[in-house]
């Protein structure tokens, strides 16, 4: 036998400040001390989470969600049928302050067996934009109406599916003496390729069938009108409902009946949505993403950077930078979809954004730097958010848009700065609503001209102009 050597161990010094415990080590009821400790992250697998007592208690909790929703029945597989494995899928959800909020497992079906025209047809289901939260929220906040946030609790399961779907039972929670035997769907599991279209028609039928009509241009919108001054408008995104009405005594007649149809969670008045805080003041609601920002400069190693003024370098335009050197295309994309996120509440990046945004396919070194240039300015300005401010009692409301283009600006193939997607729809749908009287164009001198900051870089103190006269605007509207 080999001899272990006696030499004494030394724990480090960079230890000296924790509380160091064996591999082997247990608690007072006889479980391993490592294995508590990974109760606030997420279990690599199913037979790590049946070790930890909340993951236990949230799969079990999954399994009783399923049941209730009568989503399956245990039957023998068919001749000529095949299965569908499924997995665990574990995630802690966190409040807006970091901790802990509620520990998830999940039941998926692995999607990705399927076979189009066999076991699914279409998949396709609508979600309303993130543009329309703003929309709403300003709506709300000028007309002085309450806001609420629901949830569907598993909302997927609630889906009817049209074809004949068979899974196998969950790893460990077979049933004794059936273990060849599998679950027909009745609807829908996490994970099916279908399973989003078939919620979505499931919760678009009910919200018709009790007098809501959906929005012709925004199809994740809901407005019900119960009496001739009252309101109700539901916004939709998969299983997260934003609603707001116009007299209080409405939200309680729509909640029960969401409650009597969906096990729904009511996370009262609206605070946290879509990775969005809207934190209330005296004069209105701020939409902003501090808590966003602050993971992405903590996932990009940019949590001690030095904050910068501006988004852009002013005078300089980012070309294709052939001749320089590639960085990382995985990680440069991810910088640029996650800005494009902090758009949604930050207008003032937007342009930076756009640049950047042209080089995903073929990212060299100068695009980084603006790409991390962008998020020194974020470091140094997480204070700022969209300011919605409560309206006045006048009566009605004009919309005030601006339009600008930097004509010829760029400097690759020398094509316009503006709005450009779908521009020969918008420019005949605009043109017709002159003609028909329902929009005026105005000229714009530059001076007073809000969207130049959109569409070129301007020097700093232009800059902070804009970002101040855009709430300017926002506070008088």
């Amino acid at each position: 036998m080999i001899a272990r050597t006696q030499r004494t161990k030394r724990v480090p010094a960079r230890l000296n400040d924790c509380e160091v415990t064996q591999d082997n080590a247990v608690n007072d009821e006889g479980d391993l001390i490592h294995f508590a400790l990974l109760a606030d992250s997420e279990p690599l697998n199913y037979r790590d989470a049946l070790k930890i007592n909340v993951w236990k208690k949230a799969m079990e909790e999954e399994l009783r969600s399923i049941e209730k929703n009568q989503t399956w029945k245990l039957v023998d597989l068919p001749d000529k049928k095949k299965k569908i494995d499924v997995k665990w899928v574990f995630k802690v959800k966190l409040n807006p302050d970091g901790t802990i909020s509620k520990h998830k497992a999940r039941l998926v079906a692995r999607g990705f067996l399927q076979k189009h025209g066999i076991d699914y047809n279409e998949v396709f289901a609508p979600v309303a934009r993130i543009e329309t939260v703003r929309l709403v929220v300003a709506l709300a906040c000028k007309n002085k109406w309450s806001l609420y946030h629901l949830d569907v609790k598993s909302a997927f399961l609630n889906g009817p599916l049209d074809e004949e779907v068979y899974v196998s039972q969950p790893p460990d929670f077979e049933i004794k003496g059936k273990e060849s035997m599998v679950y027909k769907l009745y609807k829908a599991l996490y994970g099916l390729k279908q399973a989003p279209r078939a919620w979505n028609k499931r919760i678009d039928d009910f919200l018709i069938q009790i007098g809501f009509k959906k929005c012709a241009a925004e199809f994740g919108v809901y407005v019900h009108c119960p009496k001739d001054e009252d309101i109700v408008i539901i916004w939709l995104y998969v299983d997260d409902l934003l609603i707001t009405v116009s007299r209080i005594a409405e939200i309680a007649k729509v909640k029960d009946k969401l409650k009597s149809e969906f096990e729904m969670s009511d996370l009262g008045e609206l605070s946290f949505f879509l990775g969005m805080e809207f934190m209330r003041r005296g004069d209105g609601i701020v939409m902003h993403q501090q808590k966003y920002i602050g993971e992405l400069l903590d996932k990009f190693e940019m949590e001690s950077c030095n904050p910068l003024s501006n988004p852009s370098e002013t005078n300089t335009k980012i070309d294709e930078c052939s001749d320089e050197e590639k960085v990382d295309p995985t990680v440069f994309r991810q910088i640029v979809g996650s800005l494009r996120y902090v758009c949604n509440s930050r207008p003032d990046i937007c342009y930076a954004v756009s640049v950047i945004s042209r080089f995903m396919h073929d990212p060299r070194k100068s695009h980084m730097i603006a790409a991390k240039r962008i998020l020194r300015y974020l470091k140094g300005t997480l204070e700022i958010g969209l300011l919605f401010p409560i309206g006045t009692n006048s009566a009605g409301s004009t919309l005030i848009g601006y339009s600008d283009s930097d004509w010829c600006g760029d400097i690759t193939d020398r094509r316009s700065t503006s709005g450009s997607k779908h521009i020969a729809t918008r420019f005949h749908f605009i043109r017709e609503q002159v003609t028909n009287g329902m929009i005026e164009v105005q000229y714009c001198p530059t001076e007073v001209q809000l969207a130049d900051g959109f569409t070129k870089v301007v020097k700093l103190d232009r800059f902070e102009f804009l970002r101040r006269s855009v709430k300017k605007v926002v506070n008088s509207s």
